[in-house]
C-alpha cells in the first residue's frame, strides 16, 4: 500500500457512492483524522484534510489496506464455502431474540468459557431505536441487547478501535454484515504494520445474513413516521426478509415492501452482491429454517471450534431437519441482480 493514502479512498470509493460506511477506516486511523459525524453522517467519512502520508509524508495507507470496497473484491460465489449448515436455536431464554437467538446464545457462551473476552456490535435506545456501536464484555449485557440492529447503518467497526487500542481486548468478536466482515477479514490477512494488531486481535468473525442498511433518520421519521404513523417507541422488532416487517406493542404487524424503502437505503449498499456474510467464520440469517430458528454456517475450523463448545454446554441447541438452501439462493440471487454502479455523490470535505 506504499504511496496510499484517505484521498485514494476519497477519489475511488468514496465519491463514487461505494462506501459501505462500515467503519474500518476509522479503525485503523493512527491519526483518529477520519470519523462519521454523529448527527448527519453523510455517505462518506469526514476528513479535516490531515493525514500522516499526505501532511507529514509518513508511510500509512492503513485506511486503504482495511477498505472492502477497493479493488475487485465482489464474492464469487453466492453463498460462499462453508463446511455445516443447519438451523440453530439457543438453549436459553433470549427474550428480545431475533429468529432463534443462536448469535447470542453462541457469543454468551465464549464470553463465560473465556474464549472471547469482548464482543463489538450494536446496540439501541430502545424509545428512539437510535442504534450505536457498542464493545460488550458480560453475557448478561450480550443477553439485555439481543435482537438485530443490522438493518440500520452503523459504522460498527469504529468500535473495534475503542476494544483494541483503548481497552486493550486481545481476544474480539464481532457481528456484523457482510461489509464489516470483509473489512475485518483483511485486518486478518494483512501484513500492514498499523492493521496487524487489530488483525491479531480478532478471534471471530460472525456474519449476518444482509439484503441492505438503511438510513435511521429517513426508516424512522419519513418513511415510518410520516408515512405509516408509526412512533420509534411503538415497534417492538424490525425484521428484514425480501420485506421489511414491522412488530408493533399492542398493534397489528406493518410489513413493507423492500422497493419502498429505496430512500432510505444507504447508497454504497448498492455495491454488493454478498447476501450471507462469506467471509466470515460462522454466518447467521432468518432464512431457510422454520420460525423460531437460525440458520448458522458454519464456515471455517476456528468457527466449528465455537459452535461445537456452545452445543456441548447446551446452550445451542441444534433444530431437526434440513436448511431450505433454496430460499437463501433465490434471496442472493436477488441482491446480486440489484448490483448496479452506484451514483456518484459528493461527501462532506
Amino acid at each position: 500500500m506504499a504511496n496510499k493514502s484517505y484521498r485514494n479512498l476519497k477519489e475511488e470509493v468514496w465519491e463514487q457512492g461505494l462506501c459501505s460506511g462500515c467503519g474500518a477506516c476509522v479503525a485503523v486511523c493512527p491519526a483518529d483524522a477520519l470519523h462519521f459525524p454523529a448527527l448527519d453522517p453523510g455517505t462518506a467519512p469526514f476528513s479535516p484534510a490531515y493525514c500522516k502520508e499526505e501532511t507529514d509524508g509518513v508511510p500509512c495507507g492503513a485506511c486503504v489496506a482495511v477498505c472492502p470496497r477497493t479493488g475487485n473484491r465482489l464474492p464469487k460465489q453466492m453463498l460462499g464455502e462453508y463446511r455445516e449448515i443447519w438451523p440453530a436455536r439457543a438453549g436459553f431464554d433470549v427474550p428480545r431474540r431475533q429468529s432463534g437467538g443462536a448469535v447470542t446464545a453462541l457469543l454468551s457462551n465464549a464470553l463465560e468459557e473465556g474464549l472471547v473476552d469482548a464482543v463489538v456490535t450494536i446496540a439501541e435506545d430502545r424509545f428512539t431505536l437510535l442504534p450505536r456501536s457498542v464493545v460488550l464484555t458480560s453475557r448478561d449485557a450480550l443477553v439485555h441487547e439481543a435482537g438485530s440492529r443490522y438493518q440500520w447503518w452503523v459504522p460498527l467497526l469504529a468500535s473495534l478501535k475503542e476494544a483494541v487500542v483503548e481497552r486493550k481486548y486481545r481476544r474480539v468478536a464481532v457481528i456484523g454484515v457482510p461489509c464489516a466482515i470483509q473489512a475485518l477479514r483483511l485486518m486478518k490477512e494483512s501484513d500492514h504494520q498499523l492493521v496487524k494488531p487489530f488483525g491479531r486481535s480478532i478471534r471471530l468473525l460472525l456474519g449476518l445474513f444482509c439484503t441492505e442498511t438503511f438510513d435511521y433518520r429517513m426508516l424512522v421519521d419519513e418513511i415510518l413516521g410520516k408515512g405509516q404513523g408509526i412512533a420509534p417507541w411503538e415497534v417492538k422488532r424490525l425484521d428484514v426478509k425480501g420485506r421489511l416487517e414491522v412488530t408493533l406493542e399492542g398493534k397489528p404487524a406493518v410489513v413493507l415492501p423492500l422497493k419502498d424503502l429505496e430512500a432510505a437505503v444507504r447508497p454504497g449498499c448498492h455495491a454488493c452482491t454478498d447476501l450471507t456474510s462469506v467471509d466470515a467464520d460462522i454466518s447467521a440469517g432468518a432464512v431457510g429454517s422454520p420460525k423460531g430458528y437460525t440458520t448458522l454456517l458454519v464456515r471455517t475450523a476456528e468457527g466449528k471450534s465455537f459452535v461445537d463448545r456452545a452445543l456441548a454446554s447446551g446452550r445451542l441447541e441444534k433444530g431437526d431437519g434440513e436448511v431450505d438452501l433454496a430460499a437463501i439462493e433465490k434471496l442472493a440471487v436477488q441482491k446480486a441482480k440489484r448490483l448496479r454502479t452506484a451514483t456518484p455523490t459528493t461527501p462532506k470535505k
